[in-house]
């Protein structure tokens, strides 16, 4: 699972071959995420605080996102993204 991201103790990944719909996945300390890129749905459970940062990342980086999905697909390494600040 490559690392994408990484900011206030959230990591932000994605799996190479994942299911559809495209999406990210979020871990800060046990808690665990999705997020969908296109309609940013979020599955599972964050804290708050936590959810708020990674939200407003994906915000900022949904070009991205897709990007690195596709690029995933296709069993190719994605690309850093800016954490968020």
């Amino acid at each position: 699972m490559p690392t994408i991201s990484r900011f206030l103790g959230i990591i932000i990944a994605m799996y190479w071959n994942d299911h559809s719909p495209p999406h990210f996945h979020a871990k800060y300390g046990e808690y665990k995420i999705t997020v969908d890129i296109k309609t940013g749905v979020v599955e599972g459970k964050f804290p708050k605080r936590a959810l708020r940062h990674v939200l407003e990342w994906y915000e900022l980086h949904k070009d991205e996102l897709l990007e690195n999905w596709d690029l995933c697909k296709q069993q190719e390494m994605p690309k850093p993204i800016e954490p968020l600040e």
